[in-house]
């Protein structure tokens, strides 16, 4: 097998390509536009298939570069910290409760959901967890570092296999499930966003005009984000050497926050890109490059030999999804608008990972208007509180299951 490997300039070009791709997709396919499908998952998902075709044609692997796509990330986690005014997230308190405690019930319901339908299945109960929690809430991460206990302690030997394959489909599917699920609420509903809220945290309305852009304002908020991740890794290195270990993304996200509640206040006169359209407008493309690339590298050929097995229990898993969120999410957030951008949040989360989340919450209100309270709700319960919580479920099921 030979494969090619791109470099970052390559990477990032592919990358644009994928986006540009989807926003023809999004234009001219009714479906992807009236569900608010994010671009990048659309563009993302045909061009894993392009590269599946290649490898299986001419038995070639295209590999892309995954530091730039990281570096993406932490750039988007650093501007929705920018973004995170101490009013809001205040206000955030006792929604983040509720929803915390929803999304670790949910970890539970979802193992259940796993372990029993590989009990009917004939499969062994531990590959329920694999396609439970494991691979759906935790990702791809949680995925890789847990497969070696089921090929050690429970002699699957594929899991690996299975649950990267879980994770896989499981971000394709929280990217498609999130915005269908807030228009069906919204429109049910008939909910409208708070009318003293008009800016977006990430992105800028699909029906706004004149947007105000300029050379002096685009530096600021350059300027403000390289400081600010900065701070993020010394809060890292801080927190790594007190024995506790956080994402960068996470810490990065945290300076962001701390940095844009304290240093307009002590000076006014900096511009600071808070609430700014040169602020929305980086932080929406670099995430639209993070989720390019992490689906347009998909490697498609390494689930042929799955089975059908995996594909039952997903669709199980999603419809589980889909009925939880609107069910329960929905009503213990307040049934307001705020509510339904968080259930399109919460099943990209619950499915895929925290960026496919707040991509289904950006096209959602890029449609219909601003929610800057689930903007700070879903990425703390999904980039930080529920990585630990689901640990502590996932042990607690595999010491039931022995």
């Amino acid at each position: 097998m030979e494969t090619i490997q791109f470099n970052i300039r390559q990477t990032i070009i592919v990358a644009i390509l994928v986006l540009y791709i989807g926003k023809y997709l999004t234009k001219k396919i009714k479906f992807l536009q009236s569900f608010n499908i994010p671009d990048a998952v659309s563009g993302g998902v045909l061009a894993s298939l392009f590269f599946g075709l290649i490898y299986g044609i001419f038995r070639t692997e295209v590999a892309f570069n995954f530091p730039i796509r990281d570096a993406f990330l932490i750039i988007f986690f650093t501007c929705i910290g920018l973004s995170s005014k101490l009013k809001v997230l205040l206000q955030g308190g006792k929604p983040l409760l509720i929803l915390l405690a929803t999304a670790v019930s949910f970890l539970v319901i979802q193992n259940f959901v796993g372990v029993g339908m590989a009990s009917l299945l004939g499969q062994a109960l531990p590959v329920g967890l694999l396609s439970g929690s494991i691979s759906l809430s935790g990702g791809h991460g949680t995925a890789i570092a847990w497969s070696p206990v089921f090929y050690d302690n429970h002699g699957i030997r594929n899991a690996s296999e299975i649950a990267i394959a879980c994770a896989t489909f499981g971000l394709v599917f929280g990217g498609i499930v999130g915005g269908p699920i807030a228009k069906f609420l919204i429109i049910r509903n008939k909910l409208e966003p708070d009318c003293d809220t008009k800016d977006l945290t990430i992105g800028i309305r699909r029906d706004q005009d004149n947007v105000q852009i300029d050379y002096n304002t685009m530096l600021h908020t350059i300027l403000v984000i390289g400081v600010t991740i900065g701070l993020g890794y010394e809060i890292n290195d801080l927190v790594a050497k007190l024995g506790l270990m956080l994402p960068a993304f996470v810490s990065c996200l945290l300076a962001g926050i701390v940095l844009t509640n304290t240093i307009p206040l002590a000076f006014k006169k900096f511009p600071w890109p808070a609430e700014t359209p040169s602020l929305a407008l980086i932080s929406d493309v670099s995430l639209g490059l993070f989720l390019a690339i992490s689906l347009m590298s998909l490697q498609l050929w390494t689930l042929a030999d799955i089975g059908g097995v995996i594909a039952l229990i997903l669709l199980v898993q999603f419809m589980a999804t889909v009925l939880y969120s609107i069910a329960v999410v929905f009503p213990l957030m307040g049934r307001d608008y705020n509510a339904a951008v968080v259930c399109s949040g919460y099943s990209g989360l619950t499915l895929g990972a925290t960026p496919t989340a707040i991509a289904n919450m950006t096209a959602v209100t890029e449609k219909f208007g601003a929610a800057p309270q689930a903007f700070i709700v879903v990425p703390l319960v999904g980039a930080f509180f529920i990585d630990i919580a689901n640990a502590f479920v996932i042990q607690q099921f595999l010491n039931f299951l022995g």
